[in-house]
């Protein structure tokens, strides 16, 4: 009797101490410290182990339990976070982070034609960040010298920082062309393949931003790589420092780099700047065409032609229409001199 009455206490005892440990888990748990990771970031899908991975990304350790914990109530959902460690316990921060999301967003604009030097100058500037840190992302991330996020809108939260902000930038360009791929393509092209493909692309967008005139740019330039020619593209010297400079005579004679394409056959070593889905569309769905030039016109538009001598009758055209209009300009000006005291005189009297 005594001895059953021994064990029926051992077993209590145990069960008693198993419930305590039990107890104890859970707040042990909460006090295990968080990393001190980036107080804002994206979470780019549903997917639990997306998560874990941007966690990881942003400096957080996350382990079995804490993936099961993002599971319990709900499962974050893709968009901005902003969160703060240190005033939650690890128990409350994986079990409400789906409650976390950011409400403080901003939109910004990579446009069509801008370099990575463009690009982090001015999210420098409107972010209030270090260009420097921003670049090296950048460049860290990076698989062709430019070109790599995708010209279009973007949402933000305010308080990124420069790795989360270069890394959402990235991860969309990488998502849509993703979906791109699938749309044009039976196989996901290599990075060959890829870097021609941008490439073309970014001149198409240096030469013209019309996205009727994009695929028969794109004509042009395969109907002259076709053909051995020179591409002989004033686009492919608007590279780096060079982005936004007037190509002059003097320009070409002096750049001996790969991109003059006036000098050097086949195309420029690198994509230019960033282009937009339009113009990745046009570098691989060029229009049917024999045309071998095109030269602006006075519209603004582009002119096309299949020959050389076709071609130099619509440049002497364009001359003439640039010469009435630097006349034109002169006279303006003449006259706008001729009353030119005058008007400085009335200046002075108005309210």
């Amino acid at each position: 009797m005594i001895n059953i009455l021994t064990n029926k206490y051992k077993r209590f005892i145990l069960y008693l101490e198993i419930t305590f440990i039990l107890l104890l888990l859970p707040l042990a748990y909460n006090f295990m410290p968080i990393n001190d990771g980036a107080k804002t970031f994206y979470i780019p899908t549903s997917n639990i182990n997306d998560i874990s991975r941007t966690l990881k990304t942003n400096g957080y350790e996350v382990t079995w339990i804490d993936k099961k914990m993002l599971t319990l109530k709900k499962i974050p959902e893709r968009g901005w976070y902003s969160v703060d460690p240190k005033r939650q316990g690890r128990f409350s921060f994986f079990l409400n982070l789906h409650t976390q999301k950011t409400k403080s967003l901003m939109g910004i604009i990579i446009y069509a034609g801008e370099t990575k030097t463009e690009i982090t100058k001015r999210l420098a500037n409107d972010m209030k960040l270090n260009q420097e840190k921003l670049l090296s992302n950048y460049n860290s991330l990076a698989r062709f010298e430019e070109a790599d996020i995708l010209a279009r809108r973007y949402t933000i939260a305010r308080s990124a920082d420069e790795n989360a902000t270069i890394n959402y930038l990235f991860f969309e360009s990488q998502r849509l062309l993703k979906e791109f791929e699938k749309e044009y393509f039976l196989t996901a092209p290599d990075i060959d393949k890829l870097k021609t493909i941008f490439t073309i692309a970014s001149i198409i967008q240096k030469e013209s931003n019309s996205i009727q005139e994009m695929p028969l740019i794109s004509s042009v330039i395969y109907n002259r790589l076709e053909k051995d020619m020179r591409l002989q593209m004033d686009g492919t010297l608007n590279y780096g420092k060079f982005a936004h400079t007037i190509i002059t005579p003097e320009r070409i004679k002096s750049d001996t780099s790969y991109y003059n394409t006036y000098k050097h056959k086949g195309l420029p070593p690198h994509p230019l700047s960033s282009v937009t889905l339009d113009a990745l569309k046009a570098s691989i769905k060029p229009a049917k065409s024999t045309y071998l030039f095109f030269m602006l016109t006075p519209r603004g538009t582009h002119d096309f032609s299949e020959t050389y001598k076709e071609h130099l009758e619509k440049i002497t055209i364009f001359r003439k229409y640039q010469e009435q209009k630097e006349k034109k300009k002169e006279a303006e000006n003449n006259k706008t001199n001729s009353f030119g005291i005058g008007f400085k005189a009335f200046d002075k009297f108005r309210l």
